[in-house]
């Protein structure tokens, strides 16, 4: 992995569709932007943070996420995650992340990946099948 220090950030952005809603998705009864989803492009924020830093077979993977989602979007709101590098530990990289729509922050809290190496990783996974 290329040198990366604290305070660097990432984006993902997504306009909200009937297929992010929370009532389409399995986490509500609500035409609404659904939680998972808002994970997930967080999630991605934090990919997005550290993708140019990667070399060769190297990925990370999220090991934790702690997020409270503050406010409803509808469908056609188009949402922003942003994630900035606060931490360091070794191969462990500890996010803050927010999440907008139009109107304002719907989400926050943290999130933590770990750098593996992706193919390694991968057969491991799979050998569980074995």
């Amino acid at each position: 992995m290329k040198e990366i220090k604290t305070n660097v950030s990432g984006k993902a952005e997504i306009k909200v569709s009937a297929d992010e809603l929370a009532i389409n998705v399995g986490s509500g009864s609500l035409e609404v932007f659904a939680t998972p989803v808002m994970i997930m492009l967080m999630e991605k924020s934090a990919c997005n943070c550290l993708s140019e830093y990667l070399e060769n077979d190297e990925t990370t993977v999220g090991t934790e996420m702690n997020v409270k989602h503050v406010s409803a979007t509808p469908e056609k709101m188009k949402i922003t995650a942003e994630a900035v590098l606060t931490e360091i530990k070794g191969r462990e990289f500890i996010f803050s992340v927010k999440a907008y729509d139009e109107s304002g922050l719907i989400g926050e809290g943290t999130h933590k990946r770990f750098l593996v190496f992706g193919e390694k990783f991968t057969a491991k996974a799979k050998s569980k099948l074995k």
